[in-house]
């Protein structure tokens, strides 16, 4: 792969969600060419991808559609070939996975190195999957150095302050990066994404959340269902306020620009539904990881993210101010109060 890579301006990107590329009318001159020598263009076939992180079932799942001896249309081409172990250094359940997945992907043709700098020796993209969040703002900024781009799994960090500053360090090296729940790819939700329904006037949506006391709430497990309700909604959500079910569950209400309404509860399973001016439709449904890993390999291909960095920050300023809410016992938060506070802190 590295003798068909293509250094172009092309490949330089800003804003990576929102498709917009690098401009000599907004960019001096001598950065426009910084950016266009730094960042390679990948060639649509041929790609060597890395993983860091063997402590989630996502690993297992993407390497046996990637090392597929015949592979899926969707990424053809695209193989897993080295993998970086560690992921939490200090949750059990995650700590006790690294044996078991680091086995089985060497068994789909994996070789383990032993550090971040040896896998970027030998890959093109990577796969950031470390289950903890926490780590991933350490783990990412060396695949910003190399200039690999990046899909993150989610949570994309352990805090809202260290997502910003993920975004801010990789614009800044100008390597797109990409973030999110593979609930987001269900087809119910992508066909109401899609306009099926027309605009979204409301929306509920429910998913398993169980907790991580390292992490806000939602982070580790509530971000599923807080993923489709974005996915559906769509941007600009302006406070939240948090309950509880009469049986204990979360319960956060947020609303939109223009009165909408959206809500996410925790539940067995996953599902919800959206009411628009053209009807209503089941979402948050669970279609396997396989549509989300093909969104990361177009992703790979053209280094335009499917979500935007707006959208992203604003589904974990969602579920930051959910925690806030919590703390102030039910009420109302602003995500412009906790998106201040966190690009505050997230300052160099």
């Amino acid at each position: 792969m590295g003798s068909a890579r293509i250094h172009s301006a092309v490949g330089a990107q800003v804003g990576h969600g929102s498709g917009r590329f690098l401009s000599p009318m907004k960019l001096p001159c001598l950065a426009l060419l910084a950016a266009a020598l730094s960042l390679p263009a990948l060639n649509a076939q041929n790609i060597r991808a890395g993983i860091i992180g063997l402590d989630t079932s996502h690993v297992i799942a993407f390497t046996k559609t990637l090392n597929a001896k015949v592979q899926k249309p969707e990424v053809m081409g695209v193989r897993v070939v080295a993998a970086y172990a560690q992921g939490s250094k200090d949750i059990e359940s995650s700590i006790k996975r690294v044996p078991e997945y680091s086995k089985a992907v060497q068994e789909l043709g994996v070789k383990i190195v032993p550090t971040i700098d040896a896998l970027l020796d030998e890959v093109d993209v990577v796969f950031l999957e470390s289950n903890d969040g926490r780590p991933h703002l350490e783990q990412l900024r060396p695949c910003l150095k190399a200039h690999k781009p990046v899909f993150i799994d989610k949570p994309i960090a352990g805090s809202l302050t260290d997502a910003v500053r993920m975004f801010d360090e990789a614009r800044a090296a100008g390597v797109p990066i990409f973030s999110s729940s593979s609930l987001r790819f269900g087809k119910g939700t992508q066909a109401v994404r899609n306009g099926s329904i027309g605009k979204v006037k409301q929306a509920e949506t429910f998913s398993p959340a169980s907790l991580e006391p390292s992490h806000p709430d939602l982070f580790w497990y509530g971000i599923h269902g807080v993923e489709s309700l974005f996915t559906v909604m769509g941007t600009g959500c302006q406070s939240v306020k948090r309950s509880s079910s009469a049986d204990g569950k979360i319960v956060v209400e947020g609303t939109w620009r223009g009165g909408r309404k959206g809500t996410f509860r925790e539940n067995k399973g996953y599902g919800g539904e959206a009411s628009g001016d053209m009807g209503k439709a089941a979402v948050g449904s669970y279609d396997g990881y396989d549509p989300l890993l093909f969104a990361a390999v177009h992703f790979f291909r053209t280094g335009q993210s499917p979500v935007s960095e707006a959208e992203t920050l604003e589904i974990y300023a969602f579920m930051e101010a959910a925690d806030e809410s919590k703390r102030r016992g039910g009420a109302e938060v602003s995500l412009d109060e906790v998106m201040t506070k966190a690009r505050s802190q997230a300052k160099p």
